[in-house]
């Protein structure tokens, strides 16, 4: 049983609390869209899922009504308490802690891989999915709301306006795409912007191009860091005129016209021999 709209308001009314604009609180107030959700993410029983920020447990309880084994991270120490009473006899464990500090490896103990599933707070949500492809392998498929223009960038393609450093670092590992939108309606308080759904799938035989990490990355942040510039000029430095040659780069290219192929091919150019 999800949360309505009363009930929402009458839990923060009963504990005395109110949603923090700090921590980017929003609860989602509408069973059909928790609902929804949960079946986008294709998770059923004997999945192992890990929800971020569940906040009262409205998406929590609709994915544990799917069968699967639900993990429920929560900061807010506020909020704690009346999420475990939401969840009590659901079989979900609650976590407390911050997504970006907790101990991942102890936390996804229990199987070898995960499902992430979350409504994801818009100050956190870009450098919180990009940490968990570089370094949470065990998270194999995320579903994830966040702000819509965070979606735009983190599915983006080359060319595309929203295209820039997060589009890439996706692309490295993963898959992702666009699948659905969620009004600002559907939330306690409404927020001002349009939020949507993104499906990310980790690539199952690693990263998409054979090129390290952290050399890659290292010329892409040049390149997005300058993007006004040709690479020519914002790769100074760190690719020479050679390199643009072997790596069948044009020079006069931007950072934005570059495929994660592209980049590979420039890393793999410009690396010391």
């Amino acid at each position: 049983m999800t949360h309505s709209r009363r009930q929402i308001l009458d839990l923060l009314d009963r504990h005395g609390l109110r949603p923090s604009r700090a921590l980017g609180q929003n609860f989602v107030a509408d069973a059909n869209t928790v609902r929804r959700i949960a079946r986008l993410a294709g998770v059923a029983d004997g999945d192992h899922v890990v929800e971020i920020g569940a906040g009262l447990g409205s998406l929590t309880l609709a994915l544990a009504e799917t069968g699967a084994s639900v993990t429920a991270v929560e900061l807010d120490r506020h909020l704690l308490p009346v999420l475990e009473e939401a969840v009590q006899g659901t079989g979900v464990e609650v976590v407390a802690g911050d997504a970006m500090e907790l101990d991942w490896s102890a936390v996804l103990a229990a199987a070898p891989e995960w499902v992430l599933v979350a409504n994801l707070p818009y100050n956190v949500a870009t450098p919180l999915v990009c940490d968990l492809l570089d370094a949470v392998p065990a998270i194999r498929r995320m579903l994830v709301m966040v702000q819509l223009e965070v979606a735009e960038r983190l599915a983006a393609a080359p060319g595309d306006r929203a295209y820039g450093i997060p589009s890439v670092k996706v692309s490295y590992w993963a898959t992702a795409r666009v699948v659905g939108k969620v009004g600002p309606d559907v939330f306690v308080p409404r927020p001002r912007v349009e939020s949507a759904l993104v499906e990310i799938v980790r690539r199952p035989a690693g990263p998409a191009v054979d090129a390290a990490a952290d050399q890659l990355f290292a010329l892409v942040r040049a390149g997005f860091g300058q993007r006004r510039k040709m690479l020519r000029g914002a790769l100074s430095g760190l690719v020479d005129a050679a390199a643009f040659t072997a790596a069948g780069v044009d020079p006069t290219a931007r950072a934005e016209q570059l495929d994660l192929e592209a980049w590979g091919r420039l890393t793999r150019a410009a690396a010391p021999a």
